[in-house]
C-alpha cells in the first residue's frame, strides 16, 4: 500500500519550508515595524464562531465529528480574532494592533474533492478604531509589504461594501442579490437577461461600469442622486484615496476604484480591497480584506461592538509571483561543519567538540558524522550537502580541520 497525504493536503519538503519562511519573515519584518504584535488562536473552533454571524457559508467549513461540540477547522483567521479580542483581550486598550501567520481549512466546493483545502495566510487585524486614518493604515502597510517582498508588478482594487448596498437597495428585494453577483462576476448578459424596468436595468448597467481610475468613478458616483448618508460615505472614500495616493507606490496607477467588489465573506461593512498580480498562470489574488464594524459585536457577551479592519496575504499565491523572479532561496541551508569521530573509541570527543562548535555565539549548522562511512564516502557526502569544513576528531581530543574544495 503506497501512503500518501490526504486529499486536498499537501506535504511541504525542505526547500518549500526554506521559500514559505523566507515570504513569512519578510512579512513578518513589516509587521513589527509597524507595530503590530502577533495573536495565535485555536485551529478548532465551534461552528457558531467560524460562521461569524451566517457571513461565512456552513459547507465551506471542514467539520469535526465530536459528540459535545459542533467544531470546525477555522476557514480565516478575522473571526477567531475577533472572539479572542472581546473576550480574552477584554479591557485591552485600544487599538490593537495584531498580526498572524497560520494555516487555514477550507472545504473544496468545486465537486473536485483533491482541490486544496488547506492554505497558509499572514495578516494584520487593528481593532478598536474606525475612521479614513485607520483604513489608511492598513492599506499603506499592505503596500509596504509588497514592497518588502520586492514584488514589481500588481495592483490594488477598492471598494465600499456600505455604498455598493446603498446602490443596489433600490432593486427589487427577490433581484438584488441576483444583480450584485452578476456585477460582481463581471456577467454583463446575466444582467440584461433579468426581468428589470428599463430604469432599473440602465442603472444595474450603470453600476457595473464603476471601476476604473478613481477620479472617474467618484465623478459617476456622484451622478446617481446620492442621499445624505451616501454623500458621506463617497467623501470618506475620496479622503481615503487622497491619503493612499500619497504614497509612492500607488502613485504608479496601481490603484483602481471598483464598486463592483464584493468579497466572498460577508462580514464587510466599510471599504473592501484585494491586490491582484499577474503569474504564469494568470492574473491572481495575492490577499484581501475590508472593514467589518459590527463582527466584534458577535462574540461580546454583552453585544458591544468595535470597529476592526485587517487584510490576509496568501502565502501559495505569493510564492506563485515570487517564483519565476528568482528572489526565493533556489536550495536548503549548508550545514557549516560536519565533526568526523575518527574511531570509535573518538565518539564522545566529537559529540563534545560538535557541542562547542553550537554553543558559538553566531548560529552555525553542525552535523555530526554517525558512522559506517569510508572517507570517499564522508567527503562526497559533505560535498553533496555543501559543508564547508570537516573536523576529524582523534580518540584523546585531537582535531584535525580540513576545508572542503566545492563541487564544479
Amino acid at each position: 500500500m503506497v501512503y500518501q497525504s490526504p486529499m486536498g493536503a499537501r506535504d511541504l519538503l525542505p526547500l518549500d519550508v526554506a521559500q514559505k519562511r523566507w515570504i513569512e519573515e519578510r512579512l513578518q519584518q513589516v509587521f513589527h515595524r509597524w507595530g503590530y504584535h502577533r495573536i495565535i488562536t485555536s485551529t478548532v473552533e465551534r461552528l457558531d464562531t467560524l460562521m461569524a454571524g451566517g457571513a461565512i457559508h456552513r459547507e465551506t467549513v471542514l467539520k469535526l465529528q465530536e459528540a459535545d461540540d459542533d467544531l470546525g477547522l477555522r476557514p480565516e483567521l478575522t473571526a477567531s480574532i475577533a472572539r479572542a479580542a472581546v473576550t480574552r483581550m477584554a479591557g485591552a486598550t485600544h487599538p490593537l494592533r495584531l498580526y498572524y501567520n497560520a494555516n487555514v481549512f477550507r472545504r473544496s466546493l468545486a465537486g473536485n474533492p483533491n482541490n486544496q483545502q488547506e492554505f497558509y495566510q499572514a495578516g494584520v487585524e487593528l481593532l478598536g478604531v474606525g475612521g479614513c486614518l485607520a483604513d489608511a493604515e492598513v492599506l499603506l502597510l499592505m503596500v509596504d509589504s509588497l514592497a518588502n517582498l520586492e514584488l514589481q508588478q500588481w495592483s490594488i482594487l477598492l471598494g465600499e461594501a456600505g455604498l455598493t448596498q446603498a446602490l443596489l437597495a433600490s432593486f427589487p428585494e427577490g433581484l438584488r442579490e441576483q444583480v450584485r453577483q452578476a456585477i460582481a462576476h463581471l456577467d454583463r448578459l446575466a444582467l440584461e437577461a433579468m426581468p428589470l424596468s428599463p430604469e432599473l436595468r440602465d442603472r444595474a448597467l450603470r453600476l457595473f461600469h464603476l471601476r476604473g481610475n478613481p477620479g472617474d468613478v467618484l465623478a459617476q458616483v456622484a451622478e446617481f442622486g446620492l442621499n445624505p448618508e451616501q454623500q458621506t460615505m463617497v467623501a470618506n472614500l475620496k479622503a481615503l484615496i487622497d491619503l493612499l495616493q500619497t504614497a509612492p507606490a500607488l502613485q504608479e496607477n496601481r490603484l483602481t476604484l471598483d464598486l463592483s467588489l464584493v468579497q466572498t465573506i460577508d462580514y464587510y461593512t466599510g471599504v473592501v480591497f484585494e491586490v491582484v498580480a499577474p503569474s504564469p498562470s494568470g492574473l491572481v489574488v495575492l490577499g484581501q480584506g475590508g472593514r467589518y464594524d459590527q463582527l466584534l459585536g458577535l462574540y461580546h457577551p454583552l453585544g458591544q461592538t468595535y470597529p476592526g479592519i485587517g487584510f490576509a496575504l496568501q502565502i501559495e499565491q505569493l510564492h506563485q509571483v515570487l517564483l519565476p523572479t528568482g528572489q526565493l532561496p533556489q536550495q536548503t541551508a549548508a550545514s557549516d561543519w560536519l565533526v568526523v569521530a575518527d574511531t570509535s573509541a573518538a565518539y564522545p570527543a566529537a559529540i563534545a567538540y560538535a557541542r562547542t562548535l553550537r554553543a558559538t555565539p553566531h548560529p552555525i549548522r553542525v552535523e555530526l558524522d554517525l558512522g559506517q562511512r569510508t572517507h570517499p564516502e564522508i567527503y562526497d557526502y559533505a560535498k553533496h550537502r555543501r559543508i564547508a569544513r570537516i573536523a576529524w576528531v582523534k580518540a584523546p581530543g585531537d582535531v584535525v580541520i580540513e576545508t572542503v574544495q566545492p563541487s564544479t
